[in-house]
């Protein structure tokens, strides 16, 4: 039944394989703004969603070359377009500046733009020589400066001031994925490397591993210790499986890796193996949410090694995800990735991007 979700909502519900039309999430959601859904979202493939560390300032950046801006209302998550900016050619990824106003995009057209959102400019901030497909702002108590990495097979450091880059990485290859937690850099490329920089003082190169995963990865995230210091990272693999990785392993066995986003075995045992596109560390409980290409998202309990939920499969692939700045919020973002051709693409199937309450669920379980 309708519990007061708009009819455009309502149509993208009903499309659920599983909840039938209950809901995205099987059940119907208990109220209106347990889910809801971001307005007017990009018609093309969707490549990254975040919000803004200081206030509720979603972004999302598309295929169609756009990187677009919402205002969003916590309690029922209601969301309103502001503003949207473009490159001359695909958008790739995003992120925020540490004061919350300004946004980082980077592109197939090669170039790295600022856009600062009280004065609505949008300045190139970095070049390369290929698509940027990773940006990430640095925020230090002794220098800022942005981290692009490009499928020119470099990781370049930018003062938004200055037109050449403050350094310059030469990679085995392409960039695939990356995160930052200062002081610690993790970028990992093509052929299964992975590669971990220090940003004290300065960005230096501490380590360089191949990746625990026998398949190519697409996402990676930094987690915290309990001191809160930046301590390993999880990467995720196109096939199916998420590596936990420390980058001073206290013991072995602290490194593991799991299975997610994987069919149920048939009697022949075939089963369905799904990309992970995106993982985020929850800001409060440091608990982990997984998105795939299964229409998906899952939490994980690194710690405790469990599995905490995992949602009802939506009619697209789950393609990013991100946590607003207090952890009240997952967003998490629905579109074809192409991942079965072109010959899958349908138009019938809607893009959308979803708002979901997310602290309670997110929170450890307590131990038995």
């Amino acid at each position: 039944e309708n519990i007061g979700f708009p009819a455009h909502e309502m149509a993208f519900l009903s499309q659920s394989t599983l909840g039938g039309t209950s809901g995205i999430f099987g059940a119907a959601p208990r109220t209106q703004a347990d889910v809801a859904e971001v307005t007017q979202p990009p018609d093309d493939s969707i490549s990254s969603v975040r919000f803004s560390p200081k206030a509720n300032y979603l972004v999302a950046t598309s295929w169609d070359n756009n990187v677009r801006c919402w205002e969003v209302e916590e309690q029922q998550g209601k969301s309103t377009a502001r503003a949207q900016k473009s490159h001359s050619g695909p958008v790739l990824c995003s992120c925020w500046h540490a004061d919350g106003m300004k946004v980082f995009t980077g592109s197939c057209d090669k170039m790295a733009k600022m856009w600062d959102l009280n004065s609505n400019q949008c300045i190139a901030v970095a070049q390369h020589d290929a698509p940027i497909k990773t940006v990430h702002w640095i925020q230090t108590p002794s220098y800022s400066c942005l981290m692009t990495g490009s499928w020119d097979k470099t990781l370049k450091f930018w003062d938004a001031r200055s037109p050449q880059p403050l350094a310059t990485f030469q990679l085995p290859e392409r960039v695939y994925c990356a995160d930052v937690e200062y002081p610690m850099a993790v970028v990992g490329t093509a052929g299964r490397q992975l590669i971990v920089y220090q940003l004290e003082n300065q960005p230096v190169q501490v380590k360089q591993m191949e990746s625990p995963l026998k398949y190519q990865h697409r996402c990676i995230a930094i987690f915290r210790d309990r001191k809160n210091s930046p301590a390993g990272f999880a990467v995720g693999s196109i096939e199916g499986r998420t590596a936990i990785q420390h980058v001073v392993p206290s013991q072995p066995k602290d490194n593991f890796t799991f299975k997610c986003h994987r069919g149920n075995e048939t009697s022949s045992s075939v089963q369905d193996i799904y990309a992970v596109n995106d993982i985020a560390f929850h800001p409060v409980h440091g608990t982990i949410v997984t998105v795939g290409s299964d229409g998906k998202f899952s939490y994980w309990d690194k710690d405790q090694r469990t599995k905490l939920k995992t949602s009802d499969p939506l009619p697209l692939p789950l393609v990013s995800c991100g946590f607003n700045y207090n952890g009240e919020l997952l967003v998490y973002a629905a579109s074809y990735d192409w991942s079965k051709g072109h010959e899958h693409f349908d138009p019938a199937k809607k893009n959308a991007i979803l708002l979901r309450k997310c602290n309670e669920e997110m929170k450890p379980r307590k131990k038995k």
